[in-house]
């Protein structure tokens, strides 16, 4: 009968030791937050979402370049001079349209060393980190802001500015040789003494 009781209190005991923790920590107060109504505030330089200011960018591919999963996509295309597309808020003239920049969220490891090399300082982290969606395709953010359409009509006018320019050297080209066959036709009328011989 004694080593009945004696089990029964080694157990209550043992379920009191074990229970040490849960009742010091029972009537603290919480320290976890209304999630979804209350958000956390981020540290000043956390590493979140990237975005992209499209009217800064001057499609020089060097965060695309320095990212080491690849999850920069960027597309160029050269503008004509009298198309030009515009200037950067810093005053630097852009030379290439860009007709595409995607970021593929899902493969990016936020290491934030695509920000770094920007001269323009155009791509940066923001501080919105719940970006989750039901379609994976979701996940590739798309940054550029030409249509199709200004994409084809862009790219007809700088096919045929090539054209005009190509047309253009063939032209002084040509030019050139005409000008050095007369020449030569001019300086042997010159010299007939050497024809002679």
């Amino acid at each position: 009968m004694k080593q009945y009781f004696i089990n029964t209190w080694e157990g209550l005991w043992t379920v009191l030791v074990g229970m040490k923790i849960t009742f010091k920590h029972l009537f603290d107060p919480a320290v976890t937050i209304q999630y979804p109504d209350v958000k956390p505030t981020m540290p000043e330089r956390a590493r979140n979402r990237l975005f992209v200011n499209m009217d800064d960018c001057i499609g020089c591919d060097q965060c695309a370049r320095a990212c080491p999963v690849n999850c920069i996509s960027i597309e160029t295309l050269k503008s004509t001079p009298d198309d030009t597309p515009g200037e950067t808020s810093q005053g630097k003239k852009k030379a290439l349209w860009v007709t595409k920049f995607d970021i593929d969220i899902a493969k990016c490891c936020f290491c934030s060393l695509c920000v770094y090399p920007c001269p323009t300082e155009c791509i940066e982290m923001t501080k919105v980190y719940e970006f989750s969606e039901f379609e994976r395709n979701d996940l590739i953010y798309k940054f550029a802001v030409l249509t199709p359409e200004e994409i084809t009509d862009k790219t007809q006018k700088y096919d045929e500015f090539q054209a005009a320019k190509e047309a253009e050297k063939l032209a002084a080209a040509k030019a050139k040789a005409e000008k050095a066959k007369q020449d030569a036709a001019k300086k042997a009328d010159d010299n007939p003494d050497k024809k002679a011989e």
